[in-house]
């Protein structure tokens, strides 16, 4: 075994089991499921050099109104103090379980968490953001009150830009106020905004029991890698039924455009694998549905465009990469989007070769309008402009121009 795991919760040593050296050989699931001392909620951190965040990361988790916890903390080989901080949080918190590793990257850190579990549902929190202090009593009581069979119960969040400079700002997040389902639970297919945006799986709860069925996991992707994206699509898909409470808890600290430009010029694969893997999974699972195809798309669009935006879309590396996602996509459905500007319906008939493909400026017009209007509601006039400025600036540039 290559992780070891230290706690002083009585119903985590009655049951997690160590060898003679201290090393975790797994626990006895059976027995957990009667222990009355088990936690409500697992909070995965998957930490690897956090140091400068990672004090009030565990401050918001530990100070929940909702108590009944058990913090996950997986330290993936850091070099910084990650280490110290997180035993210190522990020597002072009985909730808290810590993981040491080797440095194996997000997906398998979230994995080392999932398998040692043992509440109901799973958190997982990322070490540089936070969440406000009422986050996980309010999901709980909301979803108590619907009744039907789900699995997730989720919630928009916060982007906080500029973040810890004194320009901070709290902004809402792509989708808050708009995801209006008919009934709760209901499926994504009636929600797509919830696939077509960031992913944000850590602004909401998973019931464990389903991930188990269905052998939902991360995958072992080095480093961060976009890990997150398939399971997006795992969960969202194979759900019983999603809860949505409309009201933002997790604090996540944006990249800065500079942080973006270098890391889509240092990775731009990576964005295009991620996606690639989503759409096998959609194939797999023999989803058909227009609407989720079309989220999926704009997704895929989305990522291509802030690639090529930073590098050189007439490379023979991006022209590989962009002919094997627009071959994914259907032409149909692709032309008939509002959601996908003429730019891209352009560049997308280039690079498969089709002729005389009708582009509909109208509706594509009509989106962006809509979309202003949202921001404009959402964060104010003053980053609707900032929005509207930064389109027309990289517009060219987003559709290989």
């Amino acid at each position: 075994p290559t992780a070891y795991v230290r706690g002083t919760m009585s119903f985590e040593r009655s049951y997690h089991r160590f060898d003679v050296d201290g090393n975790y050989l797994g626990y006895d699931s059976s027995a957990l499921r009667h222990d009355a001392h088990a936690a409500t909620v697992s909070v995965i951190l998957p930490i690897y050099n956090a140091e400068p965040y990672l004090e009030q990361c565990l401050d918001s988790v530990q100070g929940q109104t909702y108590a009944n916890l058990e913090i996950i903390c997986v330290n993936d080989g850091s070099t910084d103090g990650s280490l110290k901080i997180i035993e210190a949080h522990a020597a002072a918190d009985p909730r808290i379980v810590v993981i040491d590793k080797e440095n194996e990257g997000y997906g398998k850190s979230c994995n080392h968490g999932l398998e040692v579990a043992t509440g109901e549902w799973i958190s997982i929190i990322e070490p540089d953001d936070w969440i406000l202090e009422g986050m996980y009593a309010d999901m709980l009581d909301f979803a108590s009150g619907i009744d039907g069979a789900f699995d997730i119960i989720k919630t928009p969040y916060w982007r906080i830009k500029n973040p810890d400079t004194p320009r901070e700002k709290r902004l809402a997040c792509s989708y808050a106020l708009s995801i209006h389902p008919k009934t709760q639970p209901f499926k994504v297919e009636d929600a797509v905004e919830l696939i077509s945006h960031h992913p944000s799986i850590w602004s909401a709860l998973y019931r464990k029991s389903f991930l188990d069925e269905y052998g939902i996991r991360f995958k072992p992707i080095p480093g961060a890698g976009w890990a997150d994206n398939p399971f997006l699509i795992e969960t969202m898909l194979q759900t019983r039924g999603i809860v949505y409470l409309d009201k933002a808890y997790y604090c996540y600290r944006a990249d800065t455009r500079d942080k973006e430009k270098a890391f889509s010029q240092r990775n731009p694969q990576i964005p295009f694998e991620r996606w690639d893997e989503m759409t096998d999974i959609i194939e797999r699972l023999g989803i058909t549905d227009k609407r989720i195809l079309e989220a999926h798309y704009n997704r895929g669009i989305m990522y291509m465009s802030g690639v090529i935006m930073h590098n050189d879309p007439d490379s023979p590396e991006m022209q590989a990469l962009l002919k094997r996602m627009f071959d994914r996509m259907d032409p149909e459905l692709v032309f008939a989007s509002s959601k996908i500007s003429p730019g891209v319906k352009k560049l997308y008939a280039k690079t498969r070769g089709i002729k005389g493909a009708k582009t509909h400026p109208v509706g594509y017009g009509a989106s962006l309008v809509k979309k202003a209007l949202y921001n404009l509601r959402n964060n104010g006039p003053a980053e609707m402009v900032e929005s509207v400025g930064y389109y027309l600036h990289d517009h060219r540039s987003r559709i290989g121009k």
